[in-house]
């Protein structure tokens, strides 16, 4: 069985061909205070970055997956989103996580549930990481929920951490200590 996939998901790398699917996700707004961002990405840089996705963790000190909806053959039906691990520290055996789960119609339906299980094992059994963390604005309930479910605990609260249109939004800190 490929440790990358699930009942009805599966992990996998970025293709020269997910370019479009990219390009329209980084450059939705919707998606910017999420990924922090505020500048839209061009078609030349996220080629570079497709053309660079093939690093070494260990290299890249990140590590993007797409997450593909199978059929009931077990071949991929569907892109419907993206995990990553970021800011790898081998030295203290750590990594944020985060998702995008593009669109509204295949949000609540488990995938997202699923697709970051696959990733916490992965992490954990294969990159052998000691903990995971993630930063959830305090509107994301769905978010914070999922994380919860996955058994992250808060550890703190970034207080007016990002800043909006109408003020300002505290953020979440949570984290993952991988069971002995």
């Amino acid at each position: 069985m490929n440790p990358l996939s699930g009942k009805n998901t599966r992990l996998r790398a970025i293709e020269p061909a997910d370019m479009e699917i990219i390009y329209e996700w980084e450059n939705d707004p919707e998606n910017w205070l999420i990924s922090n961002t505020i500048t839209p990405f061009s078609r030349h840089v996220l080629s570079r970055y497709i053309e660079q996705s093939h690093k070494d963790i260990h290299e890249a000190r990140q590590l993007r997956l797409m997450i593909d909806l199978m059929d009931e053959s077990g071949n991929s039906k569907e892109t419907i989103g993206t995990v990553d691990l970021f800011d790898f520290d081998p030295v203290h055996e750590r990594a944020g996580m985060g998702i995008l789960i593009a669109n509204q119609e295949n949000r609540m339906k488990g995938f997202a549930y699923e697709s970051l299980s696959i990733l916490i094992r992965y992490a954990f059994e294969t990159l052998h990481l000691h903990q995971l963390y993630c930063n959830i604005s305090d509107d994301n309930v769905a978010s914070l929920n999922l994380f919860a479910k996955l058994g992250f605990h808060q550890i703190g609260i970034k207080r007016d951490w990002l800043r909006e249109r109408n003020g300002w939004r505290d953020v979440h800190f949570l984290q993952l200590i991988r069971p002995d």
